[in-house]
């Protein structure tokens, strides 16, 4: 079968080698006659598979003892709600950083939170300029730039905008903003494990699965234990981080085959050299994209400032709609697909997740050079 070239922003490409070992065991898994699916996850059989994704996960980004690893459901969106329901008291604050839409989307849903709690949260920086559909996100701010309201419940940011192309850290010169002992919240669902991370500086770091480690159906938050100590008793318990915590996310039933997936994913990830050995391969294809950009700045324009390009993101455009059209036909003719930017904004996305094949860029940077050549 011919491997399609997946650059869908998500859900989107999986390793061939973990798709492969599902298929090898999707009807008799460890030999028991059935599948993983059809496994209680109060099983042995399945437990193992759970344990054995906690353990690369604690593995590949050295968590130590002093964070949980999670696994929920209802996608980064529920998160968006479920981190104000857990953090915020009343009177409380929560801070806000905003790079693009999904920061947008976040502070907009811990205002609605807010209301209910009598708490408040507060915009410590926007990098958005223009309103409406004019609205553009091309930066991420300073550190000197995000205003943290002392003693806050926690600092929100989102690492990497799958929209906008903006990413935290993707260069040296835009860290992570500092909260002074605010505790650092951060959604990494598009460049969770795309790079070695130092988790001891984070409160809670939280990924949507679906873009760069597994199916959709599956968030991965890995969250110090003095938050999960702190965070409200008076909400429901499905949505305490502490009753999840304490199950080992097994309180009800998880999303068994997508935990499945994300351990074959990990373990594919310690096979190719862990995580610096996945920087170095995702910071090359990036670095080859842009460079094609760059060298054809009169057909190509990226919007978004060189030090925080996304290395998982690459948007540009061309000089009209109609060569966007064109150039997104021609890669489909080719056997790639994704590439068309998100409807709010427009112009060309090249997702480069971890599972994105180094060729697969090679194609790609080869067609956007004829389209350039033909001006």
């Amino acid at each position: 079968m011919a491997r399609t070239m997946n650059f869908n922003a998500g859900p989107a490409a999986l390793p061939l080698a973990a798709l492969e070992r599902a298929r090898q065991e999707l009807t008799d898994f460890a030999g028991s006659g059935m599948s993983v699916m059809e496994h209680s996850h109060r099983g042995k059989d399945y437990e193992k598979v759970h344990d054995e994704a906690i353990a690369l996960l604690r593995e590949l980004l050295d968590v130590r003892d002093t964070h949980e690893v999670l696994f929920l459901q209802g996608g980064a969106s529920q998160m968006f709600a479920q981190i104000p329901m857990n953090l915020l008291e009343e009177g409380s604050v929560a801070d806000y950083v905003v790079t693009g839409a999904w920061g947008e989307k976040a502070l907009s849903e811990a205002k609605a939170v807010a209301k209910l709690f009598d708490a408040d949260v507060h915009l410590a920086c926007s990098t958005g300029t223009g309103d409406g559909k004019e609205k553009s996100y091309v930066r991420a701010p300073l550190p000197s730039e995000v205003n943290v309201t002392p003693r806050a419940a926690y600092l929100h940011v989102t690492s990497n905008e799958t929209i906008h192309g903006v990413e935290f850290e993707a260069d040296a010169a835009r860290p992570f903003p500092q909260g002074g002992g605010v505790p650092l919240v951060v959604d990494m669902s598009s460049d969770f494990l795309w790079k070695k991370l130092d988790v001891s500086r984070f409160g809670l770091v939280y990924a949507g699965a679906q873009k760069n480690i597994g199916p959709s159906g599956i968030v991965v938050a890995i969250v110090s234990k003095e938050l999960v100590a702190k965070g409200r008793k008076d909400i429901p318990k499905i949505f305490q981080l502490r009753t999840h915590a304490e199950n080992k996310s097994l309180y009800n039933t998880p999303p068994t085959f997508g935990v499945y997936m994300v351990r074959n994913v990990l373990a594919w990830l310690k096979e190719q050299g862990g995580l610096p050995a996945m920087e170095a391969r995702n910071r090359q294809k990036a670095a080859k994209l842009y460079s094609v950009i760059d060298a054809n700045t009169g057909f190509f324009r990226c919007p978004v400032e060189k030090q925080i390009r996304s290395v998982m993101n690459v948007v540009f455009r061309l000089p009209s709609e109609q060569q966007e059209e064109a150039l997104v036909a021609e890669a489909k003719k080719r056997g790639m697909v994704g590439l068309k930017g998100h409807r709010s904004v427009g112009g060309i996305r090249v997702s480069t997740y971890n599972a994105v094949e180094p060729a697969w860029v090679d194609a790609l940077c080869e067609l956007m050079q004829e389209f350039a050549k033909r001006g």
